[in-house]
């Protein structure tokens, strides 16, 4: 069976708490097990196989910092299109989507998903060619968040776009030319942003699909922002503008 490595504290945990399936945990054998004491707790209930190994043994699985640990997961799955639109349709709220229209490096795909679980974005939809896919980088960079977005991978961009105007969402752009201000942005209505790729930004086609587009202004001497910093400045001016200060849903 396919498998993957995830290495981290919290990715490790977050992987256990969603059920994704795992197949082996593995542990530095110099931890101290009172650090990882509520992952031990988790794995034990539902009979995950521990081992306990050498540091080199988990530095030869990954680059990333592993904090002691790491674990042999199944593959990350992509969330139907269809199924999330039904979803979406049953709930009581404004939904928010984001389309990441090339983007290639997986550390900014992991924080992006951080980010849109900490804003209550609905889904994060990438296309299945020219896009980083979900990897052990990804997940890391994620901090277990990989586990609670659904993440739509679809072969058109284009036509996706087109689907979710049937289904009542207006698709907005970045763009630094005849654009709007991101703060004047109308977040009453289901959304999707749009958010290019870090060299290209985004395609002609789905520029073309966009209902109408904003901007962030900067006034210093770099002309712009990484992929993730400026898809989290956008997530949370959508939830500033639906939510009053104290409200956490």
């Amino acid at each position: 069976m396919e498998e993957i490595v995830i290495v981290g504290r919290h990715a490790v945990k977050e992987a256990i708490v969603s059920g994704h399936t795992i197949n082996k945990i593995l542990i530095q054998d110099t931890i101290k097990k009172g650090q990882i004491n509520e992952i031990l707790k988790k794995a034990n209930s539902q009979k995950i196989i521990v081992q306990t190994v050498p540091k080199s043994k988990i530095d030869g699985l990954s680059e990333s910092p592993h904090q002691g640990i790491a674990a042999y997961i199944a593959p990350y799955e992509y969330a139907d299109f269809d199924e999330f639109l039904v979803t979406q349709k049953a709930q009581d709220k404004l939904s928010t989507v984001l389309i990441l229209d090339g983007l290639e490096d997986p550390h900014n795909l992991g924080s992006i998903l951080r980010t849109a679980d900490a804003s209550g974005v609905d889904a994060v939809i990438i296309p299945k060619r020219r896009s980083v896919a979900l990897t052990q980088t990804v997940a890391k960079a994620s901090t277990g968040a990989i586990e609670h977005i659904p993440v739509i991978r679809v072969t058109n961009l284009a036509n996706t776009i087109e689907t979710l105007k049937d289904n009542g969402y207006w698709i907005v752009g970045t763009e630094a030319e005849n654009s709007t201000d991101y703060r004047e942005m109308d977040a009453a209505m289901p959304l999707a942003i749009v958010i290019g790729s870090e060299g290209q930004g985004m395609s002609r086609l789905v520029k073309d699909k966009c209902d109408f587009y904003i901007n962030i202004p900067m006034v210093g001497h770099v002309n712009s922002l990484n992929a993730s910093v400026a898809a989290s400045l956008m997530m949370y001016e959508v939830y500033r503008k639906r939510h009053q200060i104290g409200d956490k849903r």
